[in-house]
């Protein structure tokens, strides 16, 4: 609401100011949609998940803005010859969270539906914008989601964002931020946000107040 207030005001003042550069009579100014680039300047924040993850094996994540983190795998290595390739300038923590999603994703691998022979290849993980660094625990559940995307073919939905960290036995522990969050999906055009049901008690205030018309499910 803030935002909008802030949005509204700014375009009230170049109203303000046309008026009184051509020096005519105050009458109805209209406002349309193709005008607001011209008084609010260029979108800030632009829907794009539906391309990013037009492909499997991407996956949206929350970070300080809206994280793709994208998994792909090259070659057929065999048993125990696989290996795993981490770029976008990514922090020692969000290193070992790949490092973690993939060893629970081979230990699991038949209960997650996945081929383990899927696997045993040269896994490459991916993080966009990589002059920007990024670190952080909460991108674990994110990876899972992408290397199951990645090893069965499917898709994720782009209008859902998912965020936790996971341990190794593969329980989801809550991370912190949420409300930034929950700001962050809501201005990338994200429709659905996956979190922990640990972090419910400050989730549902601030789903409240980032998103009036929400509900959360158990």
């Amino acid at each position: 609401m803030r935002q909008f207030e802030r949005l509204l005001a700014k375009a009230l003042r170049k109203v303000a100011t046309r008026l009184a550069e051509n020096h005519g009579p105050a009458g109805p100014v209209t406002i349309d949609a193709p005008d607001l680039r011209d008084y609010l300047g260029r979108p800030r924040f632009s829907p794009k998940s539906a391309e990013r993850t037009a492909v499997p094996g991407v996956a949206t994540g929350l970070g300080g803005d809206v994280l793709y983190i994208e998994a792909g795998a090259v070659g057929v290595t065999g048993p125990g010859k696989a290996s795993l390739q981490l770029t976008g300038h990514l922090g020692e923590v969000m290193k070992e969270s790949a490092q973690i999603a993939l060893s629970y994703m081979r230990s699991h691998a038949q209960a997650l539906g996945v081929d383990p022979a899927a696997l045993d290849r040269r896994i490459h993980i991916h993080v966009p914008a990589g002059a920007a660094p990024k670190d952080g625990p909460s991108a674990g559940v994110t990876m899972v989601t992408a290397l199951v995307s990645m090893a069965t073919g499917h898709r994720v939905r782009f209008d859902v964002a998912v965020t936790g960290e996971v341990t190794l036995s593969g329980r989801a522990l809550p991370v912190g931020g949420v409300k930034q969050k929950l700001l962050v999906a809501q201005r990338g055009g994200l429709s659905t946000v996956l979190i922990l049901a640990r972090n419910e008690p400050i989730s549902r205030t601030s789903l409240r107040k980032c998103f009036p018309s929400s509900r959360s499910n158990r």
